[in-house]
């Protein structure tokens, strides 16, 4: 078992509060949390060391971790793999609304596959597919979905898919990249610098890889299938335009609690 917090008194150099200070010093805004997530996960006082050298160079948490808590869940990420946001837990939420047992669902730009894992647990017996640009989020995510029997596809949105999936999608995830090409460099540097930049570009407005998907939606949603994304709330007419130019019931939905701005498209269904 990993040691507790408990095993390093206060007069060691990594003792809880020391720490903290070394957390806090670093830039760590949430360096209590942090400390306590370290402390336990840390087998040695070396691997401790090279934790906190880590953390201080500004490398993500959850890279350093191995894991990502999401929407209560704890998630394999590695090294070089987008980290999921809190935020688009509000995404997940929503999709839940209309994900049902047998439901075919589709996580693009998939990362570390956590949308779609997230919500193949709280629905139960559905079909899982998803698809990343990036190989390494492609291993991940495959690592991760594998006890669900998920099939994850490395390439450039609906490209590598099979065929057979066209026209059956009840449910579509796309956290895609929406951050303006210009806009990276003001970014936190545990982002811009350790994070794919694929996965943060959304070009120049950031709505591009937007565009790309919406043309090629409504070939793969089922009728009266949902797609939902998640974008800037200064985004958000913009993006619902896309969606409804593309032939898609289209609008978008805010949380306070989560902060987060959510577009969601619903394919009509001649026979409703």
């Amino acid at each position: 078992m990993p040691p507790s917090t408990s095993l390093h008194p206060r007069n060691s150099r990594y003792s809880l509060p020391n720490v903290i200070s070394r957390l806090r010093t670093a830039g760590c805004v949430f360096a209590e949390d942090e400390a306590e997530l370290l402390l336990p996960n840390a087998e040695t006082e070396d691997a401790l060391e090279t934790m906190l050298t880590r953390r201080e160079a500004g490398v993500p948490l959850e890279h350093i971790l191995g894991w990502v808590d999401f929407c209560g869940m704890r998630i394999g990420i590695a090294t070089d793999v987008f980290v999921p946001r809190q935020r688009t837990g509000f995404l997940v939420h929503q999709a839940a609304k209309v994900a049902l047992p047998g439901s075919v669902i589709l996580d693009l730009c998939c990362g570390t596959g956590a949308l779609g894992l997230v919500l193949a647990q709280w629905t139960g017996n559905v079909e899982l597919h998803a698809v990343d640009i990036d190989s390494a989020a492609v291993k991940c995510a495959r690592q991760n979905l594998a006890g669900l029997g998920g099939s994850v596809y490395e390439g450039d949105l609906f490209k590598p898919l099979p065929g057979g999936l066209m026209g059956r999608v009840d449910v579509l995830v796309a956290n895609v990249p929406y951050v303006p090409t210009d806009a990276i460099g003001l970014m936190p540097p545990e982002a811009r610098d350790h994070e794919p930049r694929v996965t943060l570009d959304g070009g120049d407005d950031g709505l591009e890889v937007l565009r790309r998907l919406a043309d090629g939606v409504l070939r793969w949603l089922a009728p009266g299938g949902h797609i939902f994304i998640e974008t800037d709330a200064s985004q958000a007419p913009a993006a619902v335009k896309i969606l409804a130019t593309a032939g898609l019931l289209a609008r978008s939905v805010y949380s306070d609690e989560f902060c987060s701005t959510v577009i969601i498209g619903a394919n009509p269904d001649p026979g409703a």
